[in-house]
């Protein structure tokens, strides 16, 4: 068992566990830290959509499950970072974007990147307080 302060998050027992040497979130005290989600069915692997529009819904939907499994939601984000393989599909994914985050918006990232058979990559930073 490890000494660390922070918490490791699964998605939970009707899901693989990734297939690399990463957790899909980790919470330290108030904050959750999500790794990077691509458009892939967490359960399959299977790639989902092949547009951008599409494959930046179904990255957000993965973004969404993992910081819920963490005890999070959309609205608790404060940062995100997304990695766009071809920095022309800027202006379609941030349509996307803005279905799914209101103002006041998080701070955001976007860089272009050499991704791996996807379209996108997205990881965030979420801020947990208590609710009433």
């Amino acid at each position: 068992m490890s000494d660390r302060s922070w918490t490791p998050i699964t998605l939970g027992a009707d899901y693989p566990a990734p297939a690399g040497p990463y957790s899909p979130a980790v919470r330290a005290g108030d904050f959750v830290y999500v790794s990077g989600q691509v458009p892939r069915d967490p359960r399959t692997g299977e790639l989902l959509g092949a547009t951008i529009e599409e494959q930046s819904a179904a990255t957000l939907a993965n973004l969404r499950r993992v910081l819920e499994a963490a005890g999070a939601r959309m609205e608790d984000v404060v940062a995100v970072t997304v990695y766009l393989a071809d920095e022309d599909d800027w202006g379609a994914f941030n349509a996307v974007y803005r279905t799914v985050f209101q103002a006041p918006f998080p701070a955001r990232t976007v860089v272009g990147a050499g991704l791996r058979g996807v379209r996108i990559e997205i990881s965030a930073v979420g801020f947990l307080v208590p609710r009433s």
